[in-house]
């Protein structure tokens, strides 16, 4: 068995040497650019690749963090928009009982009203029947006294004779008596 690995192993070298010389591979300058390659590698590993590491873990660490602020914004947003329509539904009820108690206090205000303006109604009415029975008094006063006046008139007429005060007098008074209603 090991001669069948030694075999491969020299076959492979050989190909690996023929392809190498197709290609006109120099191993010594292939060496020195493998090293120098290297060393390029390691610098640029640790003066490029390094800080550019460092600068992405921070830029993670940021985005992580902006994320975070994002979502404690969220829930100050929603608990704010609660709060919000908490406010809304109790000024919503607040006005609603404002405006009962307002409806309430006009239709106290209107029935005071009403009942002022009635009882001023019924005042005017009052004084009105009043002012027509001083009325009505007065003018059966007049009547009487123009009843009499005519009485006394129509009797000198009559009588062809001048009436005297008490005559006046008399008659008035018998002629009222007569006309009371």
């Amino acid at each position: 068995m090991n001669a069948f690995i030694l075999l491969a192993a020299t076959q492979t070298e050989g190909q690996a040497a023929q392809v190498a010389r197709t290609f006109g591979v120099d191993w010594q300058h292939l060496g020195a650019q493998v090293i120098s390659f290297s060393i390029v590698c390691a610098v640029l590993y640790k003066f490029a690749y390094q800080p550019i590491l460092v600068m992405l873990e921070q830029r993670r660490e940021q985005i992580a963090l902006g994320i975070a602020n994002a979502e404690k914004i969220k829930a100050e947003l929603d608990k704010t928009e609660t709060q919000r329509q908490e406010v809304l539904a109790l000024a919503h009820t607040q006005g609603a009982k404002f405006i009962s108690e307002a409806r309430a206090a006009a239709a106290r205000v209107q029935q005071e009203e009403t009942n002022k303006a009635i009882a001023a109604a019924e005042q005017i009415m009052i004084r009105a029947r009043e002012a027509a029975e001083q009325d009505h008094d007065r003018m059966l006063a007049e009547l009487k006294r123009e009843v009499g006046k005519l009485v006394v008139q129509a009797t000198a007429t009559v009588t062809g004779k001048i009436l005297t005060a008490e005559d006046h007098q008399r008659l008035a008074e018998i002629t009222s008596r007569q006309f009371v209603v």
